[in-house]
């Protein structure tokens, strides 16, 4: 799908007399934002994905509960095309807290022994191959986790890869200011988390994720957001067109694991 965007409103507005009602959240205190690391973990067999559903279900979401880590996501690939990849998402009050509680993690009795068969895997019997690591943050139009209701759903993981710095961040005042979360929100996409990239590989870039009852759901509320008045508004403007802001796009649909929280 072919997207555009803009840059601040206020901008907008002086240059060429268009104005996003609703809109301005993104002068929200910074520090009321979450942080989320969002981890892929691939493995090789059944085995290894076993272990490590078992180590988050016993192990690893109990003890960041414990420690004030709510509604961690654990997800499988929708149709993986061999060995299934797993998704984490834990969200984290603070970048303090994203510190802390690692250190927490390795004095937790209860959290080393549970998750034993993970951590203390074998060189020649890993519980997984490698993990790759983000750290996120909030867009401050959404500095929280969302929950969606609880049923059966698949989501959607996008990555928006920027061609420069400059670019995401236009991008993200398009999200923030210009109120495309707005339109994802009122359009029923129940959005999970929005989130800059500010450690991790392909940078710059934004990750989101958003949830359907389906495929055929999918396609019918991105073809919504496609005709939406107040999207064509925004994408109106040709140069704030997405093939300046947006280098490339990568979509993954995920299902929750049995022990995921979300």
């Amino acid at each position: 799908m072919k997207r555009r965007s803009f840059v601040k409103g206020s901008l907008l507005t002086g240059a060429a007399g268009i104005t996003f009602p609703g809109v301005t959240k993104s002068l929200e205190n910074e520090k009321d934002v979450d942080y989320y690391e969002l981890r892929l973990y691939t493995l090789k067999n059944e085995q290894q994905q076993a272990i490590i559903e078992e180590y988050f279900k016993d192990a690893a979401i109990p003890a960041l509960n414990r420690m004030g880590c709510k509604s961690v996501g654990v997800f499988t690939e929708l149709k993986p095309k061999e060995q299934t990849r797993i998704y984490v998402l834990i969200p984290y009050k603070s970048l303090r807290d994203f510190d802390t509680i690692q250190n927490k993690l390795i004095t937790d009795r209860t959290y080393q022994q549970k998750g034993s068969a993970y951590l203390n895997a074998p060189a020649s019997q890993p519980a997984y191959e490698r993990i790759e690591s983000w750290l996120l943050k909030a867009f401050a139009h959404m500095p929280k986790i969302q929950i969606p209701e609880k049923k059966e759903r698949i989501f959607e993981l996008r990555r928006y890869e920027h061609a420069s710095e400059n670019a995401g961040k236009k991008k993200l005042e398009m999200f923030n200011d210009a109120g495309e979360i707005d339109i994802f929100k009122r359009l029923g996409f129940n959005p999970v988390f929005f989130g800059e990239t500010i450690i991790g590989e392909y940078r710059p870039n934004l990750t989101y994720m958003i949830t359907f009852d389906d495929m055929t759901s999918h396609d019918s509320h991105w073809k919504a957001f496609g005709s939406d008045p107040q999207w064509k508004k925004i994408s109106s403007i040709p140069e704030y067109a997405d093939a300046k802001l947006v280098s490339k796009i990568t979509s993954v649909f995920l299902k929750p694991a049995d022990c995921s929280q979300i």
